[in-house]
């Protein structure tokens, strides 16, 4: 067995958080992707420093990722990924360029993507061949600070029960390559098949983490800890818990409101701990299914709750989550925030209004890029696109 790596678990404010964003660039006319992240990030830089604090570059060049600093409501976070949407519009909208958000381009082909020149990325690609170029995605992360490094896989498992809820409220990404895939977020699956991605394993011991990182380093599978791409990741370097499940949100609007569920969830979770209560989990092979359910039937999907095998609509059961989470949301300041999850469930999630834009439009898929592009703008969904 290789020697276990220790894993130190910086401080971090309990419950403070922050948001990453990943944004497609494409053209203004066309619709497809255009290869021009270099170009603003450059532009972006301030003089002198090596990068913008709020805007990063990922790993293909049809993409900029803006992040928030650390902050201790997701209305602060909002406030730093708008500045960041509105430095990068600065240089964007004279190229004709628009920004766009969805688990994946509705048409766009992986072929044609060029991926960022840098080491890491390059490393990646040759290791992952096909599924790595295929990764034609994106995704939103949330990070909420852990004030105690015991507490931090205990949350990651009960966030698991959770972590279905969140993938259907944000499925975005019904199209692949120009077709209806017939999933809700096929993202979700395709994301998994690299090989330290999906469904996190479910320790109970920070020395098993720490003896999982140890083996990945030793066998050459990692090079870093955050190589490992899990739904759910501790992020020791920060002091948070990471939650990485969620499709590419289209509005500012729809990630705020997720990222108050996972905030208020998370911060829930910590709460039962301090009152000495159990926290849920659930056996992985339900926890699985969970994961596949949400992914094919987005909000259709009647989920397993518990141990017992319990089932119920994910939209019943987002619905007894907001009234156990609000008063975990106004100690958090995110009241507003997370009772816009009821705007999704009575709008719908975006893999619905595409669909509906889509038949609208006699299946052109142009359609659904300019509703996503529209969505962007207005930092909240078209009124009266969602289909059943």
């Amino acid at each position: 067995m290789a020697a276990r790596r220790e894993l130190e678990f910086a401080h971090s404010e309990r419950s403070s958080v922050g948001i990453e964003w990943e944004l497609a660039l494409v053209d203004a006319d066309s619709g497809d992707l255009r290869q021009v992240a270099q170009t603003v990030l450059d532009a972006v830089r301030p003089d002198g420093a090596e990068e913008h604090p709020l805007i990063k570059q990922e790993l293909l060049l049809n993409t900029v990722e803006v992040v928030s600093g650390v902050q201790r409501t997701v209305a602060d976070a909002g406030r730093d990924l708008e500045r960041a949407i509105d430095a990068i519009r600065e240089v964007t909208d004279p190229l004709r360029v628009e920004l766009m958000c969805a688990g994946s381009h509705p048409f766009a082909r992986w072929t044609q993507q060029k991926v960022t020149n840098k080491e890491r990325y390059a490393t990646l690609i040759d290791r992952t061949q096909w599924w790595g170029r295929q990764m034609l995605i994106y995704g939103v992360h949330t990070h909420v600070g852990i004030e105690d490094r015991s507490k931090v896989l205990p949350i990651a498992r009960a966030m698991l029960t959770v972590a279905p809820h969140l993938q259907s409220l944000s499925a975005s990404s019904p199209f692949w390559g120009g077709k209806d895939t017939g999933y809700a977020s096929n993202r979700a699956l395709m994301f998994q098949q690299l090989p330290t991605a999906g469904l996190p394993f479910a320790f109970t011991e920070w020395a098993e983490l720490e003896q999982y990182v140890g083996d990945m380093l030793h066998t050459g599978v990692i090079d870093d800890v955050t190589e490992i791409r899990w739904d759910i990741r501790p992020s020791p370097r920060l002091g948070t818990l990471e939650v990485r499940v969620c499709d590419g949100t289209p509005t500012l609007g729809e990630l705020l409101a997720l990222s108050a569920f996972t905030h208020c969830l998370v911060e829930h979770f910590s709460s039962m701990l301090d009152a000495g209560e159990q926290l849920p989990a659930m056996p992985p092979w339900f926890v699985q299914e969970n994961k596949w359910r949400s992914a094919r039937y987005g909000m259709d999907a009647i989920l397993i709750l518990d141990a017992d095998g319990d089932e119920r609509l994910v939209t019943d059961s987002v619905h007894d989550w907001l009234q156990v989470l609000e008063p975990v949301a106004e100690r958090l300041g995110c009241s507003a925030e997370l009772d816009d999850v009821r705007a999704i469930l009575r709008d719908g999630a975006s893999y619905q209004r595409q669909r509906a834009a889509a038949e609208r439009a006699g299946g052109e898929l142009d359609a659904v890029v300019d509703l996503l592009v529209r969505e962007m703008r207005a930092g909240r969904p078209a009124p009266g696109t969602r289909t059943s």
